[in-house]
């Protein structure tokens, strides 16, 4: 395995580590992942790297997964101080990847259970969500076109990359594709509190098609939306307190699927 030692800063094939921050994407659609946990993911789930730039002493811990690289695709070495100038602050990791997005798959690939965010705007909880999904069984996630990715480099690491298990479908107008999933026999549950919501321990079993779609971390799901779906379910909880953070949320209402 032949390693390229950084002796400078100023290379153009560096600077995708320096500017590829929160839900930004080159043009040729690639991203960074950070953590050996999560680069390591990544390749094990066949997400296709351009380059690596990590320590010695995570080259040498994993020779056998990175020499399936190396032949094609650069491997630049440096020691911790190094990474940390080209990200801009210190690190704790040993290595970063530069690598190429999925593309997004068609709605009609994303399997039977989905997961489908409306307007989220904390990348945080785009990748939290991602986590809980892919432990739970679920198969796809549907996110909108203008707005957090699951790829984007802050939602890639708190998924630990486990986003790389789930099908990614970016929509443009989330009723149109609400009613296509419909159609194609989709039960929508719309997780909102709201009077007319049922409560999580009085709902009937799951069906075997379903899609649970969550909303705004301030708005929740918008009535538009709510008015495409089934069934309205809110999780029951405290009278003084308004609401879970919307990743949590997602995740109980997600065993809970998976357990009925």
């Amino acid at each position: 395995m032949t390693l390229i030692p950084i002796t400078t800063l100023d290379l153009p094939e560096l600077q995708p580590y320096r500017t590829l921050r929160g839900n930004t994407f080159d043009r040729d659609n690639s991203f960074i992942a950070d953590s050996p946990r999560v680069v390591l993911m990544l390749l094990a789930r066949g997400i296709v790297p351009k380059s690596l730039l990590a320590t010695e002493a995570f080259y040498d811990a994993n020779r056998t997964v990175i020499e399936r690289y190396a032949s094609h695709v650069p491997c630049y070495v440096g020691d911790k101080a190094v990474l940390g100038q080209i990200v801009g602050r210190n690190v704790h990791h040993h290595v970063m990847m530069h690598a190429y997005r999925p593309k997004s798959v068609p709605l009609e690939t994303l399997g039977d259970r989905i997961v489908l965010t409306e307007r989220l705007s904390n990348m945080e909880n785009v990748g939290a969500i991602a986590r809980s999904a892919a432990a739970l069984g679920v198969d796809g996630y549907a996110v909108p076109m203008r707005g957090p990715h699951p790829y984007g480099r802050r939602a890639v690491r708190v998924s630990t990359g486990h986003v790389s298990r789930l099908q990614v479908h970016l929509y443009d107008e989330i009723v149109p594709t609400l009613e296509a999933l419909k159609r194609r026999g989709y039960h929508l549950y719309a997780a909102e509190a709201i009077p007319e919501a049922v409560p999580l321990a009085s709902m009937d079993d799951a069906p075997e098609k379903w899609v649970l779609v969550v909303g705004n971390e301030e708005e929740g799901v918008s009535p538009e939306t709510i008015a495409v779906c089934d069934e309205v379910v809110q999780i029951e909880m405290e009278p003084e307190v308004k609401s879970f953070n919307v990743a949590i949320a997602t995740s109980i209402v997600l065993h809970w699927l998976r357990v009925h």
